[in-house]
């Protein structure tokens, strides 16, 4: 048995099926539970695809906790049949030999920060809802085929289903698959910079082979183990040593100083830990002033953030509840206020910190732009089907196959049926 969750309206009910009970038994039993629904009106959509009437939970990979969303059709709303969906499968020649997913890497490809209960970077699983009203009863006319189908808004269109909505656009968002929640609003932060190191790329800095790793957005590509990037992340904090852009943020660039190699994504530096994280938000928001021309209080323990007048010396950081000191201070110095020039100032500490270096070796060795030119050789797969084996290649689109013989549905990474884990964890690679 099954122990499903149906979401009807603004309220969610528990549902108890078999695995193998087809769609409609499963609507008599929604329209049993829900008493103003008839099983004949009901429209139940999964993952972006409205189940169809011949078939079963089975073939759209509906698993223990799985939410269904129930809606009552509306009259202009057309079943599609996933496959009319494109895939970008074509049929080729028995030339080109296999390509696998390297041994030890799992399939997961998308990592989240679980700001829930795990309170850390697990694996994630990727949805989709409406953009307009945030329900998942909405059917997707193409699935995603890379980051920005997912992470730019309304890049993929579709049709909301709920009698009250007219939305158009697809919201994608993502769950962390290290615990089970029956909270259908619950989402995770997706790290996109981080994937799973199926090229085995040695990290720039240790030179170590693991996996997952952090790729900096550089034209390089270079990639950095989690626990270096942590180490990288704290060095940098306790040096002050971030770069405060306009645009981004609080944020670094690749440790080999690649051009445009900024982190776009704050969330990455949730790798940081909870105390350091807000020590790193505290710090981005006092770059933020000084770069408005304002000064911190220098007296140990306050830091209060203080604007003033241009020219103007003489600061006092006015004491306001539990905010400010009181301590007047010389704006040039950042001595306690005195007439007359300024003392000279013994050098900043933080110039005796070690520097986060990076071998010119290893900076070349851990490209992944490079590996994967070297590691990805074949551009075609059989179908998994044993009836079949057509050879097929993969020219763009998501991971979700459709053999243009036998119309076999299978995963491009995992080479099997595809199902749940496939469309969760690397729907788009």
């Amino acid at each position: 048995m099954l122990r499903l969750n149906v979401k009807f309206n603004a309220s969610t009910t528990s549902l108890s099926v078999n695995e193998g009970e087809d769609i409609p038994a499963i609507k008599k039993k929604i329209s049993e539970k829900i008493s103003c629904l008839d099983d004949e009106e009901i429209c139940i959509i999964f993952a972006g695809k409205e189940l169809g009437e011949h078939a079963s939970l089975q073939a759209y990979c509906v698993q223990e906790n799985s939410v269904l969303h129930v809606v009552k059709r509306k009259s202009n709303s057309v079943l599609k049949n996933p496959s009319e969906l494109s895939y970008g499968a074509a049929a080729m020649p028995a030339a080109n030999s296999d390509l696998r997913i390297p041994a030890g890497h799992g399939k997961n490809q998308y990592f989240v920060f679980c700001k829930s209960s795990c309170k850390t970077i697990k694996g994630g699983r990727l949805r989709v809802r409406c953009a307009s009203c945030k329900q998942g009863a909405f059917t997707l006319n193409r699935e995603p085929s890379c980051w920005h189908d997912v992470l730019t808004p309304g890049a993929i269109s579709g049709d909301c289903l709920l009698e009250n909505c007219d939305g158009n656009k697809a919201e994608f968002y993502f769950k962390c698959s290290g615990h089970v929640s029956e909270d259908t609003e619950e989402t995770a932060l997706v790290l996109h910079l981080i994937k799973p190191n199926i090229m085995d790329v040695p990290c720039i800095t240790c030179m170590d082979t693991v996996s997952p790793v952090l790729v900096f957005p550089c034209e390089s590509g270079h990639s950095m183990c989690l626990d270096c990037f942590a180490t990288y992340c704290i060095t940098k904090l306790n040096e002050r040593a971030f770069i405060h852009s306009e645009e981004l943020g609080y944020t670094l660039l690749c440790p080999a100083g690649c051009d445009k190699s900024l982190i776009k994504e704050i969330h990455h530096f949730r790798i940081l830990g909870a105390d350091d994280y807000d020590r790193y938000q505290r710090f981005g928001t006092e770059e933020c002033l000084l770069k408005m021309g304002g000064v911190l209080c220098p007296r140990p323990g306050c830091g209060q953030g203080l604007l003033h007048e241009e020219g103007q010396r003489r600061i006092e950081c006015e004491s306001e509840g539990l905010r400010g000191c009181g301590f007047v201070f010389c704006r040039h110095c950042l001595e306690a206020y005195h007439e007359g020039s300024c003392q000279s100032r013994i050098e900043a500490a933080s110039s005796l910190m070690n520097e986060f270096r990076v071998d010119p070796e290893h900076a070349v060795r851990a490209q992944w732009e490079a590996a994967s030119q070297h590691t990805i050789h074949d551009t075609t797969r059989p179908c998994p089907n044993t009836a079949c084996k057509v050879r097929v290649e993969k020219s763009g689109g998501c991971m979700h196959m459709v053999c243009p013989r036998c119309k076999f549905d299978w995963c491009w990474l995992c080479q099997t049926e595809w199902n749940l884990d496939c469309q969760g964890e690397h729907w788009f690679g």
